[in-house]
This record gives C-alpha cells, sequence and structure tokens, in this order.
C-alpha cells in the first residue's frame, strides 16, 4: 500500500482491506476533530466507480461517523466536483484511485478545500482515535459545480463570442464519475458531443487515459469528423485530448492549452511541476509572465500555487490544469470547457510551440527499499552529461537548453517514474540511454 500526499492506495482486497479504509477514516475523523475551526464537525465523502468504491465508501461513511462527524455524502462524483464542495463543509475524503488499475483503490484527504500536505499527512497518522458518545449523521447532497464553473467562464470572458470557438466533440469518460454528468456539463457549454464508454462502471479501455491508446475516442472523432475528443481518468481531474486527426495529444500539451488561455485572459503568474514540459515555459515567457517550479504532485504545486499567490498551473505528466481561485485541484473538467471554447489561432499556436519538443515518460517498477539507491546511482553515471542538477524531488538532469532526464519514486505506485524530454529527433536515444541506466543499476543491487 502506498500512503502519501496523494492519499493511501492500494490493491482491495490485498494491501488495501476494510480494515485499512477503517482506521484511516477514523484517523482522518479525529484529525478533523482536532484541528478543524468549525465547531459543527462535518465530512464530506465522494466516490468514482470502481467495482470496490461502493462498499469502501459505506465503510468510511461508518467510521466517520462512529467518530460523532457528521457525513455529507455526494455519491458517485468527481473529484474536481470534492473539492469545490469542500470548501462549504472544510473537510471531504473521496474514495479513489484516480487513474491506477481497477483493481487498485484509496482514500483522498482534503482539508479547506485543498489536498493534504506533508505535515499534515504525519499529523493524521498520529491521531489517537476513540470511541464517540454520539453518532454522527448522514446527508445527501448535489454539487453545484456545473453551475459555477460556467458562472466562471461567463464572468471571466472565457465564453465570450468574440473568443469563443464553438465545436463538435467526442467524449470518452471511461465509465468514471464523470459520465452521468457529461449531458448537463456540455448541454451548459453550447457544445455538441458523441460519447462512448458513457456509462458509470463500464468501460472497454483502462483508468488511465495518459497510457491508453484510446482506440474507440479516436475512431469516433475520426468516423464523426469531430474537432476534438476528451478523454478522463475515473474521477476526471486528469484530462487527454485528441484532435480532429484523431491523434492523442500529449500530455503536457493540455496543460499547454489551458495555460495559453488564461494568459489570454490575464494571468501572469504560474506554478508547475518540475516534470512539465519546456513547452510551458515557453509560452509563458513568450507572453511576459512568470513560471516557478514544485516537487511532482497536486498538493505540493497548490501549496506553491497558494504561496506565490499564482493564477494557474498544473503538472503536464498527468494533464492536470490547476485555477486555484476555483478549485485547489487538478480538475479536468474545467481544462475540457476551458479547451473547448479556444480559438482556432491560440490552439494553433499551442501545437507549433509543442512541436518543438517531445517527452518520454515510463515507470520502473522497483521495490521501495531500493528507489532512493538507484536514483543516488544514476545521478553518478549520466553526471557527465549534465550541465546542472536539480534535486527539488528526485534527481532532475538539464543536458542542455531543451533537453533533460527525471528520475524520481512514484507518490502512487511501487515505481520509480523516468521523464525525458528533448527535441524530437534527440529524444528517443536520451531515453533509451536513461532506462537501461536504471534497470541495469536496479539489477546490480537487488
Amino acid at each position: 500500500m502506498k500512503i502519501s500526499i496523494s492519499g493511501i492506495r492500494g490493491i482491495y482486497g490485498q494491501d488495501l482491506t476494510l480494515q485499512t479504509i477503517v482506521n484511516f477514516s477514523r484517523l482522518f475523523a479525529c484529525f478533523i476533530i482536532n484541528n478543524s475551526a468549525i465547531a459543527d464537525k462535518k465530512c464530506l465523502i465522494a466516490r468514482d466507480t470502481r467495482p470496490s468504491s461502493d462498499i469502501i465508501h459505506r465503510t468510511a461513511s461508518a467510521a466517520i461517523m462512529e467518530q460523532g462527524i457528521d457525513v455529507i455524502d455526494l455519491g458517485i462524483a468527481p473529484t474536481p466536483f470534492a473539492f469545490r464542495e469542500s470548501t462549504r463543509y472544510g473537510n471531504a475524503m473521496i474514495v479513489t484511485a484516480s487513474h491506477n488499475p481497477l483493481e487498485w483503490n484509496g482514500l483522498k484527504f482534503v482539508i479547506n478545500g485543498r489536498g493534504i500536505f506533508e505535515d499534515e499527512l504525519e499529523s493524521i497518522q498520529q491521531q489517537n482515535t476513540f470511541s464517540s458518545t454520539e453518532f454522527g449523521k448522514s446527508f445527501h447532497i448535489n454539487s453545484k459545480y456545473i453551475f459555477e464553473m460556467l458562472e466562471l467562464m461567463i464572468n471571466n470572458g472565457y465564453l465570450d463570442d468574440s473568443t469563443k470557438n464553438t465545436n463538435t466533440i467526442g467524449i470518452d469518460p471511461g465509465g468514471g464519475a464523470i459520465s452521468s454528468f457529461i449531458p448537463q456539463l456540455y448541454n451548459s457549454l453550447n457544445q455538441k458531443f458523441f460519447t462512448v464508454n458513457d456509462i458509470a462502471g463500464i468501460s472497454s479501455r483502462s483508468p488511465d487515459p495518459t497510457t491508453d491508446d484510446l482506440f474507440e475516442l479516436r475512431k469516433l472523432v475520426l468516423s464523426n469528423k469531430l474537432d476534438l475528443g476528451f478523454a478522463f481518468d475515473m474521477d476526471a481531474d486528469r484530462l487527454v485530448v485528441v484532435d480532429k486527426k484523431g491523434n492523442k495529444l500529449s500530455t503536457d500539451l493540455t496543460l499547454l492549452l489551458c495555460i495559453a488561455s488564461t494568459i489570454q485572459h490575464g494571468a501572469k503568474t504560474f506554478v508547475v511541476s518540475i516534470d512539465t514540459s519546456n513547452a510551458i515555459a515557453h509560452m509563458i515567457s513568450k507572453h511576459g509572465g512568470t513560471l516557478s517550479h514544485s516537487k511532482v504532485g497536486e498538493a505540493n504545486v497548490v501549496k506553491q500555487l497558494i504561496e506565490m499567490n499564482a493564477d494557474a498551473g498544473g503538472e503536464g505528466s498527468s494533464a492536470g490544469f490547476i485555477m486555484p481561485k476555483f478549485n485547489m485541484c487538478r480538475d479536468g473538467i474545467l481544462a475540457s470547457a476551458i479547451i473547448s471554447s479556444l480559438s482556432e489561432d491560440l490552439y494553433d499556436d499551442c501545437i507549433e510551440i509543442a512541436s518543438n519538443y517531445s517527452t518520454i515518460r515510463t515507470k520502473v517498477a522497483i521495490e521501495s527499499s531500493f528507489q532512493e539507491i538507484v536514483i543516488e546511482k544514476f545521478e553518478e553515471k549520466f553526471k557527465e552529461k549534465s550541465s546542472q542538477i536539480i534535486k527539488m524531488d528526485g534527481t532532475k538532469i538539464l543536458i542542455d537548453d531543451k533537453s533533460w532526464v527525471l528520475i524520481r519514486s512514484s507518490n502512487t505506485e511501487h515505481a520509480v517514474r523516468i521523464s525525458v524530454e528533448s527535441t524530437p529527433d534527440k529524444v528517443q536515444s536520451i531515453f533509451n540511454d536513461a532506462k537501461e541506466k536504471v534497470q541495469s543499476i536496479y539489477e546490480e543491487i537487488k
């Protein structure tokens, strides 16, 4: 089981059991009791559509109510809905493993509308549980997210007739939590749409659109001559775009398209994770903005966005866009609304900038106890090729102004993640070299 600022995740029935769910739900409930400034303690809870999510949702709700806390039940709802609604109640817990395979599940913890930070994760695990004299109650609510997102778009000019583009879109929610909300969302945006994998809990593809080939969505776009295609993960915090030619665009392009649109609407300051493509830095610099980098992980990006009072940011590696004044999480739903309304000129500008960069990412399964030494030895072997080494999160080796390699431990899986960026003609050879070195080091030391 993985425990990190992304929450807890494991394979249900193996390293993630209902007893684990009870334990962590009780711990989070006690954290709320001891730390929430709101006298009337509440916890919002939502879930995705995984086979194990219903029983985990019921178990977690009972464990929270056992501690005397009322549960505000959002039912099946995307993570961005839960984050947005949690600002009204102070805290939330989401049953999801996001993009992980279906047999995985987990809990994501939300405090004051944002994910937990490292010190809060430590505090949650150190709580002492107790038996309350009163049992909390459960109340079901419906989310106001779509209405409020539409209001944001209108008030900030994203839907102005002079800039808005009307598209016909293909949607692939992967049977995830956004599935039943698609008609309301895209009808509100006045966008015509076609769907595949739109029945909650049923999908022909994997939960992670960043690694899946999205065959059905690409076929849908081509056969119906659509302008765009959008693919979501199970909890809709990630969004992958398919162009009108049926090409799956890079995860960094999702972020680039959103950042470009916010620049057009007045945004100046940005934060992205250290594994994000230089194409985003190129776009921001071109328009006179400022960019800072954070460690990988949604909560790390959000923490720096808050500290800098920045306008927007995200993670290119996870196709995740964050606009903190609306939602302090990766928000694939907001990203889809912004991208669907982009002007053709701005879209083409982003494609042109991105064409100068190529990024390859992979993961190598490595036992947690070996990961640190693998990263250290990798730095030693790659050092002679570096112009600069950054050790903010793992080791990032800058080779030249367009080329870099990052190796770091995964926050969500038992693996080391390798990210490589360079020009299209050089990236594959650098990637092959980096991956071969990681694998050979692991074989030597394990």
